[in-house]
């Protein structure tokens, strides 16, 4: 079942890449807002008001929460029942909401465990959204390919779901999937979470980040091309395991914030600067090595103070305080937002919004990218399709053009989070 579903995926018919992520791939990860650590677990979520969720894009897997019936929205839709909404996250083809009362909904394709709940095929529930049990108050949330995490108040994390590799599943705390949420095991409480495609980044409340998963592009920090994969000596017992980056001895607790692309990790540091490892065939972390399997510092993010860093497959966006979006990486299918006329970005090269306009959130899809503005205007850009929210046109967006929707009417976009074939939006009433 879940082979035939994830053969059955639309894929562009993009250029082999020199260096070939885990097959097949379907999203990035879902990050979030900084906050600063000091020691204690950072609410992303505080303050925020509660919301209604509307999403757009294919939900051939049930990821649109529409029912199984519904398998495409080109403009954004509101899905029924989920009300009371601080947090979303899209994974590559499932959807998980954080409640006002700090309870998880999911819904989407259930294959390998990403719903962390039982559902049934035939009655169709992988589509309706469905409550998970988890003990604890949730704060923070992330969603990858095949597996969903959860950051508690105290600082532990739940997991569900898999990791995959080129060999197809992985596991996620041993060698088999997760259907049901598992507390991470791990000695030190944790502060902010991020998922890329097929691996978990973990920021400490020590100041030190974490990393388990598929480790193949390097995008763990802490092991070497020849032990990266799982005929390496420790094999899964050393990848699934939460385990220290390898940084220098001047930055071991130093860091404050994590982020991931679809194969890649990026972290910042109490000095601003931005440690990047994982896949950068396309230049999408600013260096010139395909692959890095040990942090460094990206010195083409010097001179910014970056507020949120998201990546897709080949592109990374970054946001800094002043409300500014750059692109790097690969130009294909307009997702870099800086027009048909343009080259690979090497380096951070600033998206043009148009005068006065100050962005505050931004996400990537595979392809894709989305940015946020104060005024709650979300802009869209790359490959042409539903998940752009833009009426579904094959048509590539070179440049970031406005969602917009009969749905949208009244309601001010407050958080958007992009999986690998869906986009999913926090709205609150403008009134």
């Amino acid at each position: 079942m879940a082979l035939a579903k994830r053969q059955g995926r639309k894929r562009p018919a993009a250029a082999v890449s020199e260096i070939e992520p885990p097959a097949p791939p379907k999203s990035r990860r879902s990050v979030k807002p900084e906050t600063e650590t000091n020691g204690v677990v950072a609410v992303a979520t505080q303050g925020v008001t509660p919301g209604a969720v509307l999403v757009f894009g294919e939900g051939v897997s049930g990821q649109l929460g529409l029912t199984m019936d519904v398998t495409e929205k080109p403009l954004p839709c509101a899905v029924p029942n989920v009300v009371d909404i601080i947090d979303v996250a899209a994974g590559g083809m499932h959807t998980v909401c954080l409640t006002s009362d700090h309870k998880l909904i999911t819904f989407g394709c259930n294959d390998e465990g990403a719903l962390g709940r039982e559902t049934n095929d035939e009655e169709g529930t992988e589509g309706i959204p469905g409550n998970v049990e988890i003990p604890g108050k949730i704060v923070q949330i992330s969603a990858g390919d095949s597996h969903t995490a959860a950051l508690l108040e105290n600082g532990s994390v739940y997991v569900f779901g898999t990791f995959r590799d080129n060999r197809g599943p992985l596991g996620l705390l041993n060698t088999t999937m997760e259907k049901k949420p598992v507390l991470l095991n791990a000695h030190v409480k944790f502060t902010r979470i991020a998922s890329g495609a097929h691996h978990l980044a973990l920021l400490g409340v020590d100041g030190n980040i974490y990393t388990a998963g598929c480790g193949e592009q390097g995008q763990l920090g802490r092991v070497s091309e020849r032990t990266s994969t799982r005929d390496s000596r420790h094999g899964p017992v050393n990848l699934l395991t939460p385990m220290l980056i390898r940084s220098k001895a001047k930055f071991v607790g130093k860091f404050t914030n994590v982020w991931t692309g679809s194969y890649n990790t990026l972290a910042k540091d109490k000095m601003g600067n931005i440690h990047v490892w994982g896949l950068n065939n396309y230049k999408q972390l600013g260096m010139e090595e395909n692959l890095i399997f040990h942090p460094v510092v990206a010195l083409s993010f010097s001179g910014h103070d970056w507020k949120k860093i998201a990546g897709g497959e080949h592109h990374t966006l970054a946001l800094d305080n002043a409300g500014d979006v750059y692109a790097l990486g690969r130009k294909e299918y307009g997702r870099l937002g800086l027009g048909d006329n343009c080259e690979d970005a090497p380096i951070p090269k600033k998206v043009d919004f148009g005068p006065n306009k100050k962005i505050v959130d931004i996400s990537c899809g595979s392809f894709t990218s989305f940015a946020l503005a104060d005024d709650g205007i979300l802009y869209s850009w790359g490959m042409g399709s539903s998940m752009l929210g833009v009426g579904g046109e094959e048509t590539d967006l070179w440049t970031p053009t406005q969602v917009k929707g009969k749905q949208l009417q009244g309601k001010k976009i407050v958080r958007v989070e992009s999986g690998g074939q869906h986009t999913v939006i926090l709205v609150n009433p403008t009134a």
